[in-house]
C-alpha cells in the first residue's frame, strides 16, 4: 500500500502533528514502507500456528528473590511536602 501527500498531510493534521513541507516527503516514504511491511507480515499463513497463553509455556521464568534492599526514608521524602497528614501527601482539591 502506498500513502499519497494528502493522506500523509490529513493523517497528520488529525495526529495534530506539525510537518514541515521538507519533511512531508519523507513521512509519505517512510509510512508507505511501513503499511507495506504490514502488508507482508498480513499476508503469512498463521492457520496452523496454535495460539499460546504465555511465551514461555512449559519451562520456568528465573525471578530473583523479593529482597528489601533499601530502607524506608518516607521521612526524609516527606519532609519537603507542603501538607503531609498520616503519612500520606495532601494536595489541594481539583475536582469540585
Amino acid at each position: 500500500m502506498s500513502l499519497t501527500r494528502p493522506k500523509v498531510e490529513s493523517i497528520a493534521h488529525l495526529a495534530r502533528l506539525d510537518i514541515t513541507e521538507a519533511e512531508l516527503s519523507v513521512y509519505v516514504d517512510s509510512l508507505s514502507k511501513i503499511l507495506s511491511f504490514v502488508e507482508q507480515l498480513s499476508a503469512a499463513d498463521t492457520g496452523v500456528v496454535e495460539p499460546m497463553a504465555h511465551p514461555l509455556a512449559g519451562e520456568s521464568q528465573r525471578l530473583r528473590a523479593d529482597e528489601v534492599s533499601e530502607t524506608d526514608q518516607h521521612e526524609k521524602y516527606q519532609a519537603n511536602a507542603s501538607a503531609v497528614s498520616d503519612a500520606l501527601y495532601l494536595v489541594p482539591r481539583v475536582i469540585e
